[in-house]
């Protein structure tokens, strides 16, 4: 592994939660306003997070879950990711600290979690 380690982060959101009941309580008027506030910051953050960012990811859709069952469709809290480089866990953990995805979106938190093998 090298000096720098590559770590995914996960944004992880309960589509039940107090948090997103409000944000489908809002007014389409509101809700544009908050993503046209969100997309700004998000932008914002991906530029002076830029050196740190390996793959900027995205948003995660519908899930198929495939097991020795079959495949089928599942729900999971997983939302967005990104894969980002820095010199620890720690540091890692802390690029995302007031990060857009919840302080203006309704994500509820971010996973950090280091990407394992000899090419990470």
């Amino acid at each position: 592994m090298s000096e720098t380690g590559t770590y995914l982060a996960v944004f992880t959101s309960n589509k039940s939660s107090p948090r997103w009941q409000a944000w489908y309580a809002m007014s389409d008027e509101e809700r544009r306003a908050r993503d046209e506030e969100g997309l700004a910051a998000l932008k914002a953050w991906d530029e002076s997070n830029r050196d740190s960012i390996v793959y900027d990811g995205g948003p995660l859709g519908p899930t198929k879950r495939t097991s020795p069952a079959g495949v089928a469709d599942a729900v999971n809290e997983l939302t967005v990711f990104v894969v980002v480089r820095a010199p620890s866990h720690e540091a890692a953990a802390r690029l995302f600290e007031g990060h857009p995805h919840f302080t203006i979106f309704p994500c509820d938190c971010v996973d950090v979690m280091p990407l394992l093998g000899p090419d990470a």
